[in-house]
């Protein structure tokens, strides 16, 4: 006897505490296996593009802050280093190893937020998390130090950045840095050989190679899959040139792939932080430029390398006082274009696992 059974359809999120944000997917399910997948957007959209279209230059710096709020120092970086393009400004050296120390600091907080929600996501409740957030509430004390903001920075400017380090910052910072790499060891030890993590991450929501490129994937989530491209190393910026450290990557994309990625990636920031401090020369960190921001009519694209992957901005100058066009290139959104084939064939209970090894911020997927 053969019973009829019948697919259906179930809803997760837009309010789900595992969809970081309000995300949406429809799944179509036989049995719990998930046969289709609609992801649906849209429940975070401000119009922030067409927004900064109607605002002058500096005034859309803070709003590159709420792009991905967990990366806000970066999202500042990769704005101010466009519009920098646009108008042809050198930034002196002082203010380029500081947006580096901040970049890193900020890559660090990131990965370590998106570690412990992973592992809250797969049922580890609240000891990695609360572990992970330890070591992140330093790094955000130490930007409150330098700008008196602890998420929105606004720290970088056209030419620079708002203010100096204060005395009490690099002190701290490299009391941080002596710290980190028992606290690392600490997670790698906690979560790497867990066998309830290796159960829930290995071998699940693989992405291949060659489907990761395809889809334009970035960052960890690239990487994870084996695919050795970061801009700090293949178009360096900045002055990451001048730092040694190594592009950690995966061998299969696994769930688990992208995890370890990620948490190997705190190691190379901790290196990188090393030699900027150890380089870090005296000077000025603001160039000379005029507080009416007006490029000449041209476009550029410029992107760094965001904790979850590549962030660039499309700005087109007309020549007035607000951008003609503002467009954010934002990793979040880009990686969840590969989540359908990731999660097809894989039972419901793997979703949380696989959609949480993608590490997103809903700010910058809708904007």
């Amino acid at each position: 006897m053969v019973l009829k059974t019948e697919h259906y359809v179930i809803n997760v999120g837009p309010q789900h505490p595992s969809t970081h944000g309000v995300f949406r997917l429809r799944l179509t399910l036989d049995g719990e296996v998930i046969v289709d997948v609609e992801p649906i957007f849209g429940y975070l959209h401000r119009g922030m593009e067409k927004i900064a279209e109607g605002r002058n230059y500096t005034k859309n710096i803070p709003l590159t802050d709420r792009l991905d709020y967990l990366s806000s120092m970066i999202n500042n970086q990769a704005y101010c280093m466009a519009v920098e393009n646009l108008l042809n400004i050198t930034v002196p050296e002082r203010a380029q190893y500081i947006r580096v120390i901040m970049a890193e600091l900020q890559r660090m907080a990131s990965h370590l937020a998106g570690i412990g929600f992973f592992m809250n996501d797969i049922g580890a409740f609240s000891t990695p998390l609360l572990y992970m957030f330890r070591e992140r509430e330093k790094i955000v004390e130490l930007f409150d130090m330098a700008c008196g903001q602890r998420l929105n920075y606004n720290y970088m400017r056209f030419g620079g950045v708002s203010m100096d380090l204060p005395e009490e910052f690099l002190p701290a910072l490299k009391k941080l840095l002596d710290g980190m790499p028992g606290f690392i060891n600490e997670y790698d030890k906690l979560i790497s050989t867990n066998e309830i993590v290796l159960v829930r991450a290995k071998g699940v929501g693989i992405l291949p190679k060659e489907l990761a490129v395809n889809a334009s994937a970035a960052g960890p989530v690239l990487r994870g899959s084996g695919i050795k491209w970061d801009l700090r190393k293949n178009q360096p910026y900045s002055i990451y040139d001048r730092f040694e450290f190594d592009i950690p990557t995966g061998e299969i994309g696994d769930t688990y792939d992208r995890y370890a990625v990620r948490l190997e990636e705190i190691r190379q920031s901790v290196r990188i932080l090393k030699q900027a401090i150890a380089q870090l020369p005296a000077g000025e960190t603001m160039a000379k430029v005029s507080k009416l921001i007006r490029p000449p009519a041209s476009e550029t694209y410029t992107a760094v390398e965001g904790p979850k992957g590549e962030l660039g901005f499309f700005v087109v100058a007309d020549g007035s006082e607000n951008p003609y066009r503002w467009h954010v290139r934002a990793p979040s959104l880009i990686n969840l274009t590969a989540l359908k084939e990731m999660l097809l064939g894989w039972k419901v209970a793997d979703l949380m696992a696989i959609f949480g090894s993608i590490d997103i911020v809903m700010g910058e997927v809708d904007r």
